[in-house]
């Protein structure tokens, strides 16, 4: 089985895509069709935009939502199920036929919009614990007042949390006393996949139910449950829950290990390779 994976935020960076558009009439029309829907120029951000502007939820996640189905419209690879890390189920999607490239987008445009807003509604952070079983976060987390929840299970020993600053401070805290090799507050603007992400969660909900949704030619593996799903209504679901619950990564890449993966793509990145790697170094990995 070969899999084709979408990175998320953070695998962003400046002069992204251009080398392509420049190269490639099909991925010039693309992101002149991107820049059409959005009323405003993203290329010109990814190309020649600073740091500071690409970090921008609102550009983050349409920007590298762009960069990564480029990449893989591009190669024109078939594979036999597909996956992706929070922001990048929507590329996988357009890639397994589930959505239109052109309504991916706007519901990301919608989703990046509304985790904005929840962030400057209810402050809130992350961190990023590394060297601890996933239950030993889990119950830190859970003895904690204040909201603090397990985010993103990226793989064995690297589990992202996410709540208030309060709530992140003591996790870190307890985390560290219980012997965690690492545990850093990451430079993000809020609590994704957690409780304070409710009102983006809301706001999608109205946007999804007004999309088109086709039968997938192929599964989709999903952030939520780390399952392969091709039923909509239940993609549709996952995709929505996705926003306050927190993304099992790891649980995914151990499932597609079971159901037979021999080779991983990922496309737009190289984090999710890394990944992997920690998962089972025997599989061929590449990037595009």
């Amino acid at each position: 089985m070969k899999a084709v994976v979408f990175p998320g935020q953070g695998s962003q960076f400046v002069g992204m895509g251009k080398e392509d558009y420049e190269s490639s009439s099909m991925i010039t029309s693309l992101y002149d069709n991107a820049n059409t829907i959005l009323g405003f120029s993203l290329s010109d951000i990814m190309f020649n935009g600073t740091e500071e502007d690409l970090k921008k939820t609102d550009i983050t996640q349409p920007a590298v939502f762009l960069y990564s189905v480029a990449k893989f419209l591009q190669a024109d690879i078939k594979p036999d199920a597909v996956g992706g890390h929070s922001l990048g189920e929507f590329s996988a999607l357009v890639a397994n036929g589930t959505l239109s490239f052109e309504d991916a987008l706007r519901l990301v445009v919608i989703r990046s919009k509304a985790m904005q807003a929840a962030c400057e509604e209810e402050q809130g952070t992350m961190a990023a614990i590394l060297g601890l079983e996933d239950a030993q976060i889990e119950e830190i987390c859970a003895g904690i007042a204040d909201t603090v929840v397990p985010a993103n299970y990226n793989c064995p020993g690297q589990l992202v949390i996410s709540g208030s600053i309060k709530g992140i401070e003591a996790a870190v805290a307890q985390c560290t006393e219980a012997g965690a090799r690492r545990a850093i507050v990451l430079n993000v603007g809020g609590a994704f996949h957690s409780p304070l992400m409710q009102s983006a969660e809301e706001k999608l909900a109205t946007a999804i139910e007004e999309v088109t949704f086709n039968t997938p030619t192929i599964p989709i593996y999903q952030n939520v449950d780390g399952l392969a799903h091709t039923d909509v209504s239940t993609i549709k679901a996952n995709l929505l829950r996705q926003l306050t619950s927190p993304v099992r990564w790891t649980q995914i890449m151990q499932n597609m290990v079971a159901a037979g993966l021999s080779s991983q793509v990922e496309s737009g990145g190289r984090v999710l390779t890394g990944f992997m790697r920690k998962v089972d170094r025997s599989l061929e990995t590449s990037q595009l």
